[in-house]
């Protein structure tokens, strides 16, 4: 049976009538099909029959539209068409007296509308989140069943009760609830009509949950700042979850500052370079609120702006002459300290000073002035510092410029001798006798050549000054070539007495030996004597 139409075929009718049993007193009417589900504004064939033997009216009651589609002795068929709600046709007949059978004709209809209600745009992790689905239309409701989801997760089952129906279920809510999808279905069951089971779901709705801790945001800023200063000012706050949706706004005294927020895995640091306002002077507040979800946690904190401009130092003048009197002189603004190096105050003022009398040792001298300002309970201090510069001519002495040096010759030395003045004195030494010039700087090795007494002259603009200085080097008289020589003279002499010895010798021998011969030769040419 298709779900528009209910339709019987004519042979089954005729089988069904041949089975009733015949006779007045045993007539019977009989519906078919007892029970039929259609879709709404759908059409289904009724059959009416009975046993009755004589001539029957069959006929069929009911308020829906119907119409005469086939007929038999003792049957008929009634077609009903845009079928919009559940009905009771009744099959009747007058056999003697009224018989009657009635149908249930079931309407069955999907639902206009299957809606998850909005979800809160942030939910609160440990709360409670209740999830609210709306069905519209539907039918039976009786079969029709509400499915509450959380991804494909199966969260609550309940029967559409109501029009529109609505379905209510309350979980708590978890940082893995963050960014899950949630949505309802309806399950409209026809199995046992077989049919089948209808599902129809909602857009699903995507939640946004957040964690933002009770405790305040932990502020950075200096309690007290100069103006015309540029400083920085921290907001941090740890325990946030998701950290990255966190929004953080820094103000001064109701502004937003421009800042710039990190993000780590559960916390945000906001930072921000404020430059300070000279004409906002005193105490001014600064804000910092941390906002996630639909909740935030703020910070405030009172900076208080102040103005402290440097002491003033100064010199009578910043360059004299040796023996000049210098006047050094601090001042700072009303309700300071100052300190003065050099000077003693038994009552703290805003102003100081003291007279010196230069000299060569004041030269390149720092003077350094000091300003103490109380703000807000914090001690504050500036300086300011100042180089005396003093003229005075040339020195040249014993500590720089030694008189007297003696090295042993071959050693390794430096030779130190400078002059000292302002301006800086020109320094030339020469050696009495021949003018030659002292080898300032490294000797390596130290010659004998250098020996000698030097006149130093260290020159300038303010005057001149003169030094002797004595180099001396030492040095061993070298008796190895003496030795060399006579040891050569001794082997010569050796060698040669030697060899005059051998030759001498040699003529001895020979000498005698000729000798010898001579004597034989004469033997034997002298006659011998007769007896």
């Amino acid at each position: 049976m298709a779900p528009g139409t209910a339709r019987l075929a004519l042979p089954a009718l005729l089988a069904l009538i041949g089975l009733l049993p015949p006779g007045l007193g045993g007539a019977q009417i009989s519906v078919h099909p007892p029970e039929a589900t259609i879709p709404r504004g759908g059409t289904v064939q009724v059959n009416c029959s009975t046993s009755c033997d004589q001539n029957p009216k069959l006929g069929l009651e009911t308020q829906l539209t119907k119409k005469e589609v086939a007929h038999g002795s003792h049957w008929k068929v009634f077609e009903l068409s845009d079928v919009q709600e559940d009905s009771h046709p009744i099959c009747f007949v007058n056999c003697g007296h009224q018989l009657m059978a009635s149908m249930s004709l079931t309407v069955y209809w999907f639902p206009e509308r299957v809606e998850l209600l909005p979800l809160p745009r942030w939910q609160p992790v440990g709360e409670n989140l209740t999830l609210r689905c709306q069905v519209a239309g539907g039918a039976p409701r009786r079969n029709l069943t509400v499915v509450l989801l959380r991804g494909e997760e199966e969260l609550s089952r309940q029967p559409a009760v109501g029009e529109p129906a609505e379905v209510t279920v309350t979980v708590l809510a978890g940082r893995e609830d963050h960014l899950a999808n949630f949505s309802c279905r309806t399950e409209l069951d026809l199995r046992p009509g077989g049919l089948g089971l209808f599902q129809n779901s909602s857009a699903p709705r995507q939640l946004q949950t957040f964690v933002l801790p009770e405790t305040q945001p932990r502020l950075a800023t200096p309690a007290v700042v100069e103006v015309d200063t540029q400083w920085t000012v921290n907001c941090t706050l740890d325990g946030l979850f998701p950290a990255a949706e966190a929004e953080v706004i820094l103000t001064l005294a109701e502004k937003k500052l421009d800042s710039t927020s990190l993000y780590s895995k559960d916390s945000v640091l906001a930072m921000a370079s404020v430059k300070a306002n000279s004409q906002k002077e005193g105490i001014q507040q600064l804000a910092c609120v941390v906002t996630l979800g639909d909740r935030d946690q703020k910070r405030e904190e009172n900076v208080v702006f102040y103005s402290f401009p440097a002491p003033n130092l100064t010199l009578s003048e910043p360059e004299v002459s040796e023996g000049t009197l210098v006047t050094v002189e601090c001042e700072a603004q009303a309700g300071t300290t100052v300190s003065l190096e050099g000077v003693s105050s038994e009552s703290p003022a805003h102003r100081a000073e003291f007279r010196l009398n230069a000299s060569a040792a004041d030269h390149r001298r720092s003077f350094s002035c000091s300003a103490a300002l109380i703000v807000a309970g914090h001690l504050l201090h500036k300086n300011q510092i100042r180089e005396l510069r003093v003229l005075y001519g040339p020195r040249l002495d014993e500590r720089d410029c030694p008189g007297n040096w003696t090295w042993e010759e071959g050693s390794q030395q430096t030779l130190r001798c400078q002059a000292w003045g302002n301006p800086v004195p020109e320094l030339k030494c020469h050696r009495k006798g021949d003018d030659a010039l002292l080898p300032i700087g490294d000797l390596r090795p130290v010659k004998r050549e250098v020996a000698g007494t030097y006149l130093c002259e260290a020159r300038s603009p303010r005057g001149v000054t003169r030094r002797e200085v004595v180099l001396n080097v030492t040095y061993h008289q070298n008796n190895m070539a003496i030795i060399i020589v006579v040891v050569v003279a001794v082997f010569l002499g050796t060698v040669s007495g030697a060899a005059y010895l051998y030759n001498r010798q040699r003529k001895i021998q020979k000498y005698k030996l000729q000798k010898a011969q001579e004597a034989a030769a004469m033997k034997l040419n002298t006659p011998a004597t007769p007896p």
